[in-house]
Order: structure tokens, then C-alpha cells, then sequence
């Protein structure tokens, strides 16, 4: 197999490997500042003591980082069956529905821009190879690539483990105080500067503004905070009334 080319001194690189995964760390580790910030500040919001909260917030640490790790675990598992059934079907075609498949390379290569000449040499080139042939339907037809496939059990104990560092600045603070607003001030300091860091963190990949990227994710997380609060109370005063 051919050496890749060895790209100029000041080319810009992709990503790479991590890209594929980039929906597993970003969605954990946000999820993980999110939803446990909203759980934290609606129980207290409710009433419940320091250590109820407590309680409460490693519970849910807990269970979202199981569901986290088996969630994404069976979604990639099930996305990448689904990939192998289609590609041993598309296989089949190619042996019993040749000129059909053929038919619809050319068709997706039109789509594209290509047309006379230039269409019919490469469709000839990539028909006359069958590996070919299932690699560029793979990602013509199906959107898939070999590089952008994902490992579930990667996908799974990244979101997991990502999910549980997300959680922990909002549950630490009522280890730490007893007083509940106070606990819930420092995890809202904490929790927010974890939101702004994902958020500016993340604009390294997409090359987008760290700063609007960042503000989006705090006001976000502490939008819902605060709803999750005024909601805790209010179930509170329902129970109480």
C-alpha cells in the first residue's frame, strides 16, 4: 500500500481519528454539567437538606452515566449492524444487479456536476473494481466511510466517563456545605465555568467564535437552572399547600 502524501509545512489538519467521537465527548461532558445542575438546583428549589441533595446529585451522576454508556454503546452497536446488513445487501446487488447498480453511480456522479467524458470514464474506472464499487457507494449512498466509523465500546465509555466529570462540580459543593444556597452558588460558579469551557473548548474543532460558543453553552445551562429551581419550588408549595 502506497505511502499518504506528506502535506506542506503550513497545511492546516483535519481532526483526524477523534473526529467521529466528537459527538460523544461534547454531548457527555455537556450533558453531564447540564442535567445534573438542573437536578441539584430543582431539589433544592424544593427543600431538601444539604445531604439530600447530595444523595440526589450522585444518584443521578450515577444512573446518567450508566445510561449514558449503555445508550450510546447500543446506538453505535445498532448503527453499525444496520451499516454491515446494508453493505452485505449492496454486495448482492452488485452480483445480481449490476447494470441497476451502475445506473446509480452514475446517477450520484451526475448529481455531483460530472457529465459526458469525464462521467463515463469514472464511472468505468470504479465499476471495473469491486471494492471500489462498495467503497464509493458506502459513502455515496449510505454517508459512510471506514474513518468515520465508531467503536462502541469507545463511544460508550467516553460519553460515560465524560459524563461523570461533567457532574461533579455540581455535586462536590454539597459535600462541602451544609448550607444549600451556598452549595448551589458555588455549583452554579463551578458548573457555569465549565459550560464557558466546553463551549470555547469545542471552537477549536469547529473554528467557530470561543466567545459566542461559550456565552450559548452558560446561557443555556443557566436558563435551565434557574427554570429547574422556580419549578422545585413550586412543586414544593403545591406539596405543602
Amino acid at each position: 500500500m502506497p505511502a499518504p502524501p506528506v502535506p506542506p509545512d503550513d497545511y492546516e489538519d483535519h481532526l483526524g481519528p477523534s473526529r467521529q467521537y466528537m459527538r460523544d465527548i461534547i454531548l457527555g461532558v455537556n450533558d453531564g454539567l447540564v442535567s445534573t445542575f438542573l437536578l441539584v438546583a430543582g431539589v433544592v428549589g424544593g427543600g431538601l437538606s444539604a445531604t439530600q441533595v447530595l444523595l440526589t446529585g450522585i444518584a443521578g451522576a450515577l444512573a446518567g452515566m450508566i445510561s449514558m454508556a449503555t445508550g450510546e454503546y447500543l446506538a453505535t452497536k445498532s448503527q453499525e449492524e444496520v451499516f454491515a446488513a446494508e453493505m452485505a445487501l449492496e454486495a448482492q446487488h452488485l452480483v445480481e444487479y449490476r447494470d441497476h447498480e451502475r445506473e446509480e453511480l452514475r446517477h450520484m456522479f451526475e448529481e455531483m456536476g460530472l457529465d459526458g467524458a469525464d462521467l463515463d470514464a469514472v464511472v468505468e474506472i470504479i465499476d471495473g473494481n469491486d471494492d471500489a464499487m462498495l467503497g464509493v457507494m458506502a459513502g455515496l449512498e449510505f454517508g459512510v466511510v471506514d474513518t468515520e466509523r465508531r467503536n462502541p465500546f469507545l463511544a460508550g465509555l467516553t460519553s460515560a466517563g465524560l459524563f461523570l466529570a461533567g457532574a461533579l462540580p455540581s455535586v462536590i459543593p454539597f459535600a462541602l456545605f451544609d448550607d444549600t444556597r451556598t452549595a448551589l452558588l458555588v455549583a452554579v460558579i463551578l458548573a457555569g465555568l465549565g459550560l464557558v469551557a466546553v463551549g470555547a473548548a469545542k471552537t477549536l474543532m469547529t473554528r467557530k467564535s470561543p466567545v459566542g460558543s461559550a456565552l450559548e453553552n452558560l446561557a443555556i445551562g443557566l436558563a435551565g437552572g434557574v427554570l429547574s429551581f422556580l419549578v422545585g419550588q413550586f412543586v414544593e408549595s403545591l406539596i405543602r399547600s
